[in-house]
């Protein structure tokens, strides 16, 4: 799935630690990215589960990083008649590795702690939108996505998500076609 990127900035390490470009946007233009207008960041223990995420009104995609610790970054192509519907991608990412991955706003979105404790920060190309919002259930058969947490810990709304083919029977599930 190409719409989903790993990016790997560039480490210039030296005697006192390290510098990195973290967001650069005329890099994220080249690279295909849209203008970020929302940072988040949230902090989890291990075993936590949260996703899968998305949001269509307004869209909504996001650069996903861990800036402490290591989790699982996973993104799930919920594009009605795309090829790759309901295929997933997931990235170890890591305080270490510096991977970003990038998931569209077509995508649902989740991450699984695989350290004591991470925090993952978001940069997004949409403004929250509660109403215009919504989740897959993490571990929807339909999917498959291969958590390394057999039995995580989940918010409510992520353990009574919808299934992929309840969200696919939603009017709002046209917002995300393909092409």
């Amino acid at each position: 799935m190409d719409e989903v990127k790993v990016i790997v900035p560039q480490v210039i390490p030296d005697d006192r630690g390290y510098f990195m470009e973290v967001f650069r946007d005329d890099n994220a233009r080249a690279a295909g990215l849209p203008r970020f207008v929302q940072e988040n960041q949230s902090g989890s223990v291990k075993g936590v589960i949260r996703g899968i995420h998305f949001q269509w009104d307004p869209p909504m995609g996001k650069l996903m990083r861990v800036v402490r610790g290591e989790a699982l970054l996973v993104a799930v192509d919920l594009r009605k008649g795309s090829p790759s519907l309901g295929r997933w991608v997931g990235v170890r990412a890591s305080s270490e590795n510096r991977r970003q991955v990038w998931a569209p706003a077509s995508f649902g979105r989740g991450f699984c702690v695989l350290s004591d404790f991470a925090e993952i920060q978001y940069l997004c190309s949409g403004i929250y939108n509660p109403e215009g919002e919504s989740g897959i259930l993490w571990n929807d058969s339909r999917i498959g996505i291969d958590w390394p947490e057999k039995d995580p810990l989940l918010s409510s709304k992520d353990r009574h998500a919808q299934t992929l083919s309840a969200w696919l029977e939603r009017p709002e599930s046209d917002h995300f076609r393909y092409p």
